[in-house]
């Protein structure tokens, strides 16, 4: 029994206790059976019971209340140790043998040890003597049901602890992906049942063990680096892609995505969530930790071999020939710009061969078409082993086949190409129990000789191929100007071109005019693409001297020079600055009697001012018929507009001509300027400038490449410089982007 002090604490301990909002809500749902045979003692009890605010029973005697126990759940029994029919010890061992987990708590006016002590022994939580006082009995119910209540919630607590790890187990095996734990020193503390699904290692083949012992040393040192700092206190979690091979397996190997974290003192304690999002937030609390607190890394390893086997493959796809696993036009092209940049660099050659098959379609119509694919297989088989280290081969499609070979010294190592590719293919070809004999046509474009952009190249080798087909097939040749329009596609070209009009096939380039003092852009020349449904871009040189044949030049011109002065006047509305626009005019316009009208009536409709305009003229075409050219060109310039000749220093034009013309400009040809390094050729280029200047005429430079040339031309006085070093001609809405961003730069400047 409790001494009078203990219960004083008790009582107190009980009252802050039933302050508690849980305490109550368990007071309220408890459930109490009163046991006594005096019947005045049960009702008083039962009543303070329910003024107490519990729901109370009533049992006269130790049989009754076994009956009610067996029937219903109690959280406590007031149990009276003196009863005629059974008393407190039986009812008790009754509750004891039949496991009925009821706290009891005697109230009796038996106060013997031995009687006390047995109870005790036999489960009881406390004793109360008779008579008692109401406040001691709330006390002692509220202690007894707030143990129960605890004691049912740590069963609770435990019983979900045992069931989050029964799942958590479940989980992290079950997990898709590899889990594993390691110590500070890098030996495994725990990995899951998938290690051995992916890798072949069982758990026992793995703790204990250095990660070293499944990482090839690549792949050691990667993953070393990318956890270097954990044991500083780093605490971002990192990922890392990683190659790991199978137990057992030399030649396999699986792609991984590992994530991993440092695993610190604070990550299992309390808050530790809490503590290590602060410490991956708060780089001043990284700084903070020091080694101690390092236990280890914990991570994830995803294997994503399936992943990475479908993007290579859709990769290859994306730039490969699936037939042939040549590289397809998509790679071809990137390669070539990449060579074309790199000549530009080391001023050196590149070649570009384009190969289309003979007989190709015979065998093809003839074996098959599984026939026919067998034969490229085997054409791209050989092709290859005409190839040096660095050199493209690729499949455009069909029977066509392009190569690359870039950094040649000159023709003659393209030529060499050429024949080996055409005595590699005379040989002939087994398919199945036939012998196939296939011939090729091959086109050969020099850069920059034949072309100066990738698609030039390409388009003029396409050409030149056809140019071999035309004269029977099999053979090279090299791309030049003449084979532009030939017997073979002259009549398609003439036919096309006259549909390229309505069509708006027919685009409009433009390539600035740099001030060699300033570098500002302070005009452009316009130039016209033809954007062929089938033939792709065609260039000036390929359909131009056609146009002039069949007089649709005049169409063209006209053509292009109202889109150029449509858009460079939106350009000057626009704010960016007084850009001159440069049009090349051709014979049949200027010969034409309505010329002039025509011209100013289209400068006054679009509002385009005059000044703005600067008509170029070859100097053949002054020469071929200077008197009736004086006339229209006084007009003209009277307008506003200016002249300029281009090419110039390729005709036989005298002073005296010049002299009679109203002419502002001088353009230097890019034959003078490509090789301004040469002595005679840099005296041409210092006579035509001294010239000009004597003339008091403004001096634009065409064809700089180098700085060289740049540098050359920039001390010889050459105002204006134009060329591949700035700029090639660029569409419209580049152009004009290329315009803003220097205009901006000027504004920039200034303020």
């Amino acid at each position: 029994m409790m001494s009078s002090d203990g219960r004083r604490d008790q009582i107190r301990e009980s009252r802050k206790m039933l302050k508690d909002p849980s305490a109550i809500d368990s007071r309220r749902q408890a459930r109490i059976l009163v046991v006594d045979d005096e019947p005045r003692m049960l009702d008083s009890l039962q009543m303070l019971l329910t003024r107490m605010g519990y729901e109370a029973d009533t049992a006269s005697g130790g049989k009754p209340a076994c009956q009610m126990l067996a029937k219903r759940q109690y959280d406590l029994a007031l149990l009276d140790l003196r009863m005629d029919d059974l008393n407190g010890h039986q009812v008790m061992r009754f509750m004891a043998d039949r496991d009925i987990a009821t706290s009891i708590v005697v109230v009796s006016g038996e106060t013997t040890f031995t009687s006390v002590s047995t109870a005790l022994r036999r489960g009881a939580e406390d004793y109360i003597k008779k008579p008692f006082a109401p406040e001691e009995l709330s006390t002692t119910i509220a202690r007894v049901l707030l143990k129960r209540q605890m004691e049912r919630e740590h069963i609770m607590l435990h019983e979900r602890l045992q069931k989050s790890s029964v799942l958590h187990r479940y989980i992290v095996n079950s997990s898709p992906d590899i889990v594993f734990m390691l110590d500070r020193e890098g030996c495994f503390t725990f990995v899951n049942n998938k290690a051995e699904a992916l890798l072949g290692y069982h758990r026992k083949d793995l703790v204990g063990k250095h990660f070293r012992n499944v990482l090839e040393p690549d792949e050691l040192a990667r993953l070393k680096e990318s956890t270097r700092g954990f044991d500083k206190g780093n605490c971002t979690i990192r990922n890392i892609e990683i190659d790991i091979r199978p137990r057992g397996d030399k030649h396999a190997t699986r792609h991984f995505e590992l994530t991993v974290f440092p695993i610190t003192r604070g990550t299992f304690s309390t808050g530790g969530e809490a503590q290590k999002n602060a410490m991956l937030a708060d780089k001043s609390t990284h700084q903070a930790l020091d080694s101690q607190d390092f236990i280890g890394i914990y991570g994830t390893a995803r294997d994503i071999t399936e992943r990475k086997e479908a993007e290579d493959f859709i990769n290859f796809q994306a730039y490969h020939d699936l037939l042939t696993r040549l590289p397809n036009r998509a790679l071809f092209k990137d390669r070539l710009n990449m060579a074309i940049a790199q000549c530009r660099r080391r001023q050196n050659r590149l070649a570009v061969l384009f190969l289309d098959l003979d007989r190709f379609k015979v065998v093809n119509d003839t074996l098959g078409h599984a026939m026919g694919d067998r034969l490229l297989q085997s054409v791209a088989l050989r092709l290859q082993k005409c190839l040096r280290e660095g050199d493209t081969l690729s499949r455009f499609g069909g029977d066509e086949f392009v190569l690359l070979l870039p950094e040649i010294s000159g023709r003659e190592d393209a030529r060499q190409v050429a024949r080996k590719v055409i005595n590699v293919l005379k040989e002939p070809f087994m398919l199945a129990e036939h012998e196939a004999f296939v011939g090729v046509s091959v086109g050969i474009a020099v850069f920059p000789e034949a072309g100066t952009n990738m698609e030039q190249l390409i388009q003029n080798a396409d050409i030149a191929m056809y140019h071999v087909k035309g004269r029977g097939k099999e053979g090279y040749q090299f791309f030049s100007d003449s084979m532009v329009v030939n017997a073979s596609n002259r009549l398609e070209i003439e036919r096309d071109m006259r549909k390229a009009l309505d069509n708006g096939e027919f685009r409009v380039y433009y390539q600035p005019q740099i001030s060699s003092t300033t570098g500002e852009i302070i005009g452009v020349e316009a130039l016209v693409r033809w954007h062929h449904p089938t033939r792709g871009i065609l260039y000036p040189g390929q359909f131009i001297p056609l146009a002039e044949e069949t007089r649709l030049i005049v169409d063209i011109s006209e053509w292009v020079l109202r889109n150029a002065c449509i858009e460079v006047k939106r350009w000057l509305d626009g704010g960016y600055g007084n850009i001159r626009l440069a049009v090349n005019f051709a014979m049949a316009q200027i010969e034409h009697p309505q010329f002039v009208p025509m011209l100013t009536s289209m400068l006054e409709e679009l509002q385009f001012p005059p000044e703005n305009l600067e008509i170029e003229l070859t100097e053949n075409m002054i020469m071929t018929d200077l008197d009736s050219l004086v006339g229209k060109l006084r007009e003209i310039a009277g307008y506003g507009v200016t002249i300029a000749i281009d090419d110039f220093g390729t005709g036989y034009s005298s002073l005296s001509c010049l002299n009679r013309l109203p002419i502002n400009t001088l353009k230097v040809d890019k034959t003078f300027v490509q090789d301004i390094q040469d002595n005679d050729e840099a005296c041409i280029v210092n006579a035509i400038i001294s010239m000009a200047h004597g003339l008091k005429l403004n001096i634009v430079a065409e064809g700089v490449e180098t700085s060289t040339q740049l540098e050359y031309l920039k001390k010889l006085g050459c105002q204006e410089i134009q060329g591949f070093y700035f700029s090639e001609a660029r569409p419209a809405d580049e152009a004009v982007q290329m315009i803003a961003q220097r205009f901006h730069k000027k504004a920039d400047a200034t303020t």
